[in-house]
């Protein structure tokens, strides 16, 4: 396996009261390129965080992250800033898009930022992909759940990065809705060569991935 991204001994700890709670306990895991990996586990287990670290949202209290060689957690969070929104996509289970642009401009806007002159034109192929091309006027608030989830997707990969980060992405969808959503995500994911880290607490999510880890209290659980 061609590795991109390789985590390293992550621990991450928050204070609660007087005590100290380990979220993150000794983490590795290296993620190959173009590889759909789900983690999955129970709730509390540290599934948001592990991949808040992964993307380099947040740092660790300890351990490292590299994604493409370049180790994300030596980095500043002026260096950090383009080399996510270049090199890694977001989607979130709350959508997160700007309420104030259409969803053709919330596609472009990644793309915008690092100067692409075919922002448009790269938007307007994502958004006919999956077959929202006809809402690309409609604001965010004129969107159903399943269409806005379809735009931040789309935003997730209009800049092409090597590797998309997705939390419960079909958390707040219908089961009609979230099936249709997975299926534009994964052919679209392998379709470009972009590997997918997915938290999921889906059965059925995990079973299409190429690999699934299982995150208990903050560590990796491996089977008896």
């Amino acid at each position: 396996m061609d590795t991109l991204l390789e985590a390293r001994g992550l621990i991450c700890t928050y204070p609660v009261g007087e005590r100290v709670l380990t979220v993150i306990d000794g983490v590795s895991l290296d993620v190959g390129r173009g590889e759909s990996l789900v983690i999955t586990g129970p709730s509390g287990s540290g599934k948001t965080t592990l991949i808040t670290l992964l993307s380099g949202l947040d740092r660790p209290d300890a351990g490292t992250v590299r994604l493409d060689g370049r180790e994300l957690t030596a980095l500043t969070e002026e260096q950090l800033a383009p080399l996510r929104n270049v090199s890694i996509g977001f989607v979130f289970q709350s959508y997160h898009l700007i309420p104030s642009l259409s969803a053709l401009e919330n596609v472009m806007f990644p793309a915008e930022l690092r100067g692409d002159t075919q922002a448009r034109a790269k938007a307007e192929a994502l958004l006919a992909k999956a077959g929202v091309y006809g809402r690309g006027a409609n604001f965010p608030h004129q969107l159903s759940g399943g269409e806005k989830q379809r735009v931040a997707i789309c935003r997730a990969l209009v800049n092409e990065p090597a590797i998309v980060f997705a939390d419960e992405p079909t958390g707040n969808l219908d089961s009609a809705s979230g099936k249709a959503v997975l299926n534009l995500m994964l052919d679209l994911q392998r379709e470009r060569g972009t590997a997918l880290v997915m938290v999921t607490h889906s059965a059925g999510i995990a079973a299409r991935a190429d690999r699934v880890i299982t995150l208990v209290d903050g560590r990796i659980s491996t089977p008896p």
